[in-house]
């Protein structure tokens, strides 16, 4: 039975009794301070979920669509190559689901012109892959400055659009400032690829609308997009008419048909306007449309089974920007509907995290970071079935390239970090925590959070 003294004016330490055992008063009431206290709620267990099955994919697939790599040698290399950059990838989301996401707006605007600067140098001195020079060569191994820029400038239009953030949505600064960074960014993007000029675009949209703007200046935005992009083109467009009447030599003439994507860009959409025909000839230009559809067609409902794959023995970069038609041809069209769906769930689960969220900041990270790996999934799986012209878009955390299976892996680690880090309860206690970790500009409440009247 429990007792305790009464309080002497001597100045002696009163301990108090539990079932007979004696505690010091002073340490049993730290001991019950700290039972009250909220403990840091733990990762989002259904963004692990995702990852994880995402990555067994990625294993399993990777292997199946690599036979055009595999050597006599060491069957096992390809799948060795791609394991190293997902155990690399799986470094990064441990240590950044342990890292408050209050750091990455302290280093938004370094990391995005460290990217910026990244990309401007593979123009200049980068590697050739598939006809352009988008790529950087170090020690042996290749750098696609594009995947950093485009997580980069996800985290750096959440810091700008946290920081801008209104009852009403974010202000008109935040709005101008987000689409300047966007067109820049953009800019650059351009010659190293139009698809991933446009899932920066898009992206960058559907962060505004989550900032609550209105459609009016949503449209304005959209028209000054499609402005930038017009007068961009035309600009590339009439540099190549110039150049046909240059006094160049014939080496040189190649160089600048090399150097510039507009032509590929125009190639890809003629041909997809005027589709693919079961009598049309094989050729270097169809050859990815046509057994894209082979495969699909070969794995029907339920697929052939995982490594049973027929044309990933013919068909260009099937373990990369084919992938998705290799999966369907393995697991068939449940198997192709439910990885789709997948990703749609980690959207969705992005989106009631950034419901509960009780600062904007971290809601803008998160869904920031869902949105990017979800529409570069989309966009892949549009151009494999032939909805989206041709274009290399990879698989995000399946396709094998070790780029973007890092990045993306990064992004992971951001939701993580977000779900574990981001008051989501509504504790008053917490927030006024929460606050002490976040910059002054970074602390602008989520109005359309889970708890309005916790920020007041």
């Amino acid at each position: 039975m429990a007792n305790s003294t009464d309080t002497l004016d001597t100045g002696v330490i009163i301990n108090e009794t539990v079932d007979g055992i004696a505690v010091n008063a002073k340490k049993s009431a730290a001991r019950q301070s700290k039972a009250e206290t909220l403990p840091r709620p733990k990762p989002d267990t259904y963004i692990w979920g995702i990852y994880i099955m995402l990555l067994v994919i990625s294993v399993i697939e990777l292997f199946s669509a690599s036979s055009t790599e595999v050597s006599a040698k060491n069957v096992y290399m390809p799948l060795i190559r791609h394991g190293i950059f997902l155990v690399i990838g799986l470094g990064c989301v441990l240590g950044l689901q342990n890292t408050h996401y209050g750091y990455l707006s302290r280093f938004a605007w370094f990391f995005a012109a460290l990217s910026l600067g990244l990309l401007l140098f593979s123009y200049f001195f980068g590697i050739e892959i598939n006809g352009a020079q988008r790529a950087i060569s170090i020690a042996g191994f290749t750098i696609q400055p594009a995947e950093i820029v485009k997580l980069t400038v996800v985290v750096l239009l959440a810091t700008i659009l946290g920081r801008h953030q209104q009852p009403r949505g974010v202000s008109t600064r935040g709005m101008v400032e987000a689409a300047v960074v966007v067109i820049i960014f953009g800019g650059c993007l351009w010659k190293n690829g139009l698809t991933n000029t446009l899932l920066l675009f898009g992206v960058s949209l559907s962060m505004f609308l989550i900032g609550g703007m209105k459609w009016k200046k949503f449209g304005i935005i959209l028209a000054v997009y499609g402005i930038c992009a017009g007068v961009l083109y035309v600009m590339k467009y009439q540099d190549d008419k110039d150049s046909e009447f240059d006094n160049v030599g014939r080496t040189e003439l190649v160089k600048q048909a090399s150097d510039d994507r507009s032509d590929t860009h125009k190639g890809r959409l003629t041909r997809f306007r005027e589709g693919v025909h079961p009598n049309d000839p094989i050729d270097d230009y169809n050859r990815q449309v046509v057994f894209a559809k082979f495969a699909q067609a070969n794995g029907g409902v339920f697929g052939q089974g995982p490594g049973n794959s027929r044309e990933s023995a013919r068909l260009p970069l099937a373990f990369s920007d084919y992938i998705y038609s290799i999966i369907v041809e393995d697991i068939g069209l449940v198997g192709g509907v439910g990885l789709l769906v997948l990703y749609l769930f980690l959207l969705a689960r992005a989106g009631r995290v950034a419901y509960k969220c009780s600062r904007a900041f971290p809601a803008f990270l998160i869904m920031g970071c869902a949105v990017l790996i979800v529409f570069q999934a989309l966009v892949h799986m549009a151009i494999v079935t032939g909805l989206f012209p041709v274009s290399g878009q990879p698989l995000p955390l399946i396709s094998k390239g070790g780029t973007s299976v890092v990045v993306m892996s990064v992004a992971i680690g951001i939701m993580l970090s977000v779900s574990r880090f981001a008051v989501t309860s509504g504790n008053r206690k917490a927030i006024k925590e929460e606050l002490k970790e976040l910059p002054e500009d970074m602390q602008a409440a989520n109005y359309s959070g889970y708890d309005k009247d916790s920020s007041k």
